[in-house]
């Protein structure tokens, strides 16, 4: 087994990586002696080895085996410069934003997607009520359907954030979720007999065409063409299926519209700001939408509750949409308007290139 080999050559004795149970075994070994790989500080090797230790006491791994992993683990300073928020405040501008998004080489990749893997999305759309072009939109805007997964190394990063983050508000908190997602790509690791220093990914650990969080990947993963493993690095069949299962799972409805754009001009200040400052749900029936000045140009469903989104253009007049449940799932993905509507617009693009015709942001 390549874990094993990887391991006999690491410490020269026949250690089994995670092996379930031998946390009491290893209770003993003293914090000291783990020494993470280059440029660490003494308090965040300290704060490395307290992890080391609970996860061999919650989880049961091999301390010495998980001591010998963390020796091997590099800081990496690319990942904090990269997750460092620019210093800049610029104002928000989508048809910038959908320009470098959605551009003719990203259609031209999500077209090809496609076609080679139509016969799994058609599955998951059946499967999950989740529309083709909206796996092939996520995929597009996560990776470029599979050209740019990342070359971080996983544990490096997801080590680093969890020890050091740049100053920021919620630094604890920010630090408190890449320790968690350190711990779920141990696990994700075990699970799937994989060496850990072998997963690769973006600059925060996400990894594969999707780029799931290791955490998601033990949740939402699914082995979309049945060899027995998630994933998602290599298989856009595992990536398929998992983007759809992740959105079935966070609320989405097959069949729903998903935004239907709008016009505000007779809305109040006073009320245009409580329709927007309702977070990341649809709250409102389309009746009292129309009843305090929302205008559409197209028939909606009765039935569905909308949520009102602004989409801000820098200088150029903001644009208005009403948004389904089915929206509000992508934000889960991602928690941005910009993010889930360019997912929207590339899907519909692709589409409209797979077989041009009037493609509208809503499913009929």
């Amino acid at each position: 087994m390549a874990i094993l080999r990887f391991f006999l050559k690491l410490l020269s004795v026949a250690l089994v990586l995670f092996q379930v149970g031998c946390g009491l075994m290893t209770q003993s070994s003293p914090v000291s002696k783990i020494r993470p790989g280059k440029d660490f500080l003494p308090d965040q090797t300290v704060a490395i080895a307290a992890f080391t230790n609970q996860m061999a006491e919650k989880h049961g791994f091999d301390k010495l085996a998980l001591e010998a992993v963390f020796r091997e683990v590099n800081r990496s300073e690319r990942a904090l410069q990269l997750i460092t928020p620019d210093p800049v405040s610029k104002p928000k501008n989508w048809e910038a934003y959908r320009e470098r998004i959605i551009d003719s080489s990203r259609i031209k990749a999500g077209v090809n997607f496609w076609k080679k893997h139509r016969r799994e999305l058609k599955k998951a759309e059946k499967e999950y009520g989740v529309p083709a072009e909206i796996i092939v939109g996520i995929i597009g805007v996560e990776s470029f359907y599979g050209k740019t997964k990342g070359n971080f190394r996983v544990i490096d990063v997801l080590t680093t954030l969890s020890v050091e983050y740049p100053e920021h508000p919620r630094r604890e908190a920010r630090m408190a979720f890449f320790r968690h997602e350190l711990e779920q790509a141990l696990l994700f690791a075990r699970d799937a007999e994989l060496d850990p220093l072998s997963l690769n990914g973006s600059y925060a650990g996400a990894i594969g065409f999707p780029q799931f969080m290791p955490g998601c990947i033990r949740q939402f993963g699914v082995d979309y063409d049945q060899d027995e493993m998630v994933d998602l690095g290599e298989s856009p069949k595992d990536a398929i299926g998992s983007v759809a299962n992740y959105l079935k799972k966070h609320g989405w409805v097959g069949g729903e519209e998903i935004v239907v754009q709008a016009r505000v001009e007779s809305v109040t200040p006073e009320q245009l700001k409580h329709f927007l400052g309702q977070g990341l749900e649809a709250k409102f029936s389309i009746a009292e939408l129309l009843q305090d000045g929302v205008q559409i140009e197209e028939d909606v469903s009765t039935e569905q509750k909308y949520g009102l989104i602004d989409l801000q253009n820098g200088e150029n007049p903001t644009e208005y949409w009403l948004a389904t449940e089915n929206f509000f799932a992508i934000t889960k993905y991602n928690r941005s308007y910009f993010y889930a509507m360019s997912v929207v617009a590339l899907g519909n693009a692709v589409k409209q290139a797979r077989a041009p015709r009037l493609v509208r942001y809503r499913r009929n």
